[in-house]
């Protein structure tokens, strides 16, 4: 049971070729306090949605708050994750997403979670509606 809440490895984006193409290609969304951005892809990957986190070092010049806010971030995302990722296991395209911290100062962690429920909810109309 507690297998489905993991957050692996090869559920991170980390090619250097999909993250550039994702900041040219992909589509921005808002939802407070991220900015989402979407490029559904073709390639075969090991799993069917990669995820990246980012907090900019201009809004937050201390390590230490933006590794805080990252691991809020993946928390949120890997125990909300499930219901997102259900509608994509079994189509052949994969997904890239990159969620980027907008807000200026450090929520909790129960703001950051109705954040990133939110921001699935969008990613996931955005591409129903792509389909």
């Amino acid at each position: 049971m507690q297998h489905q809440f993991k957050f692996s490895k090869n559920e991170r984006l980390s090619s250097k070729k999909t993250i550039d193409k994702l900041f040219t290609d992909g589509k921005a969304l808002f939802a407070f306090p991220f900015r989402i951005i979407v490029l559904p892809s073709q390639t075969e990957t090991s799993a069917p949605v990669q995820v990246l986190f980012s907090v900019p070092k201009k809004n937050f010049k201390r390590a230490v708050h933006r590794n805080l806010i990252k691991r809020r971030m993946r928390e949120a995302y890997r125990l909300n994750k499930n219901s997102f990722t259900s509608n994509f296991s079994t189509s052949d395209t994969s997904i890239a997403i990159m969620f980027i911290y907008i807000e200026k100062e450090i929520k909790d962690y129960a703001s950051i979670e109705k954040g990133m429920k939110k921001a699935l909810s969008k990613i996931g109309q955005l591409l129903a509606t792509t389909k």
